[in-house]
């Protein structure tokens, strides 16, 4: 099986069991979810990881080349080379080779799948987690 074809799996299985998380205030995760959740958020746990992210994202076009990446960073090449292969392993980013350069984009979908984990439940759409109760609402 070749790189890419592994990593198209992963990142399948992936946007699988993320796609599936309801909230965590509404539901608990598998062990499956769980590791699976967690293996992104470490990927952005690092404080260089999390700012690739961002200039990627917010980069001109919605892609960055590495070249515009390196420079922002007082880090070897090889350095954020392995930060991006982090961030691209864990299904955050992808790469495209033009030439000499990779160019990198985020994956909205995979983050907003990511972030609808992180939303809490809404007591107004009545769904209320197995043995917990809604708690009144109380007005300062």
């Amino acid at each position: 099986m070749s790189k890419q074809e592994t990593e198209e799996r992963v990142l399948a299985q992936l946007a699988e069991v993320v796609g599936c998380c309801s909230p965590l205030a509404r539901e608990p995760l598998s062990a499956e979810q769980s590791g699976e959740l967690a293996r992104v958020f470490k990927a952005m746990g690092d404080p260089v990881r999390l700012r690739l992210l961002s200039l990627i994202a917010s980069h001109a076009g919605g892609e960055a080349c590495v070249c515009d990446l390196t420079d922002v960073f007082d880090l070897s090449g090889p350095t954020i080379s392995h930060h991006l292969k982090v961030l691209r392993e864990a299904g955050l980013i992808t790469g495209e080779r033009r030439g000499t350069w990779v160019y990198y984009r985020v994956r909205p979908e995979l983050l907003a799948r990511v972030a609808t984990v992180l939303v809490p439940a809404d007591p107004a759409d009545g769904v209320v987690p197995a043995g917990r109760e809604v708690l009144p609402v109380v007005e300062a």
